[in-house]
């Protein structure tokens, strides 16, 4: 037979029911979503002094958090917060020296001369701090700033890039020098100070490229994604915008018909434009295109087309890519006449699909 609880008993056992919950709640959201909870409990500037030390990845995913967040009751703030102070008292009992403090320590031990190699072999090449501003720009263009540099240079600048983003840069490099850069690469063990110096330059003057460049690129892009999604008169709207740039215009109808659109067409579509567009012409233009385009293009011909295709593309051998760029736009050109004349339902841009 249980025995009958007291009031105090009973008020007891529902406070720990009620921390048990608490906890239980807030464990039951996962690192990042706390994160973002902790941040959005922090002052502006506080919180971007505590983004400056996280990755690239780590900043997307809790600032794609802290937009989700919402709802979150006060009893939920408390918790993470006193779950981060807990964490917090656990593990700081004992800080770490400062790169400061070793550099002043150590020099006076080893000199200057070893100390600096010590100190990168703890804490990491000092040129990978800088690198970090150049995560944010589009791999195309990272691509692009370095084409014109020695191979070697530009495997030491993909060697000090994270992974992820080395990946993506190299996969917009030309295709038959991609195997090259690898090889470089993994023969890098170190870098000498006048290379250190020489890659220091290429990222400032990389940063100052962008930086009178970068607006207009993504003010281009961002206006012809806005027109994609356009319900009202498109060509009032270009019309009106014509009279104020027409230069302009065409950069943004260009950007608005990129190549790699063709890569979210329906099979329909694709099979009347190898119709009218010569195998040839496909040859050049899938010329270090991106995986899912040419998956796309080869993907909606007869196995017989596709495999004379492949043919025609061993025979002859590298292309120079202003030859490239100039067949894709010329294949772009037929693509916007053909949308123009109702004979093409064009997707111009990669609609969110539910199940």
């Amino acid at each position: 037979m249980k025995e009958a609880l007291t009031p105090s008993d009973e008020q007891g056992t529902s406070a720990k029911s009620e921390l048990k919950n608490r906890a239980l709640s807030s464990r039951s959201l996962s690192p990042v979503e706390q994160a973002a909870i902790l941040m959005l409990s922090m002052s502006d500037s506080a919180a971007a002094g505590v983004l400056r030390h996280f990755s690239r990845e780590e900043i997307v995913a809790i600032s794609q958090a802290m937009a989700r967040v919402n709802n979150v009751k006060r009893p939920m703030v408390s918790e993470v917060i006193s779950r981060f102070f807990e964490d917090f008292k656990e593990q700081s009992s004992i800080k770490g020296a400062s790169r400061s403090y070793l550099a002043g320590m150590l020099s006076k031990a080893l000199g200057s001369d070893i100390t600096r190699g010590l100190l990168d072999s703890i804490y990491g090449e000092e040129i990978r701090a800088k690198m970090a501003k150049m995560e944010w720009i589009d791999p195309k263009q990272f691509a692009a700033l370095i084409a014109k540099e020695h191979a070697q240079m530009q495997a030491v600048f993909l060697a000090f890039l994270p992974p992820g983003m080395a990946s993506e840069v190299l996969e917009c490099m030309p295709t038959e020098s991609q195997d090259e850069l690898l090889y470089r690469i993994a023969n890098l063990s170190e870098v000498n100070r006048d290379v250190i110096a020489e890659l220091e330059q290429l990222i400032e003057r990389s940063v100052a490229v962008l930086s009178t460049q970068g607006s207009r690129v993504r003010g281009v892009k961002q206006v012809a994604d806005i027109m994609n999604r356009f319900k009202g008169n498109r060509d009032q709207m270009f019309e009106l915008l014509r009279a104020h740039d027409g230069e302009l215009v065409e950069q943004i109808e260009d950007e608005m018909y990129d190549f790699f659109i063709l890569s979210r067409q329906t099979s329909e579509v694709l099979q009347k434009l190898l119709e009218v567009i010569p195998l040839e012409e496909w040859v050049v233009a899938l010329k270090g295109a991106e995986p899912a385009l040419v998956r796309a293009i080869q993907g909606a011909m007869p196995r017989r087309q596709a495999q004379q295709m492949e043919s025609i593309s061993r025979r002859q051998g590298p292309v120079p890519l202003s030859r490239v760029e100039q067949v894709r736009k010329d294949i772009m050109g037929v693509v916007r006449e053909m949308s123009a004349n109702g004979e093409l339902q064009i997707q111009l841009f990669r609609e969110q699909t539910v199940e």
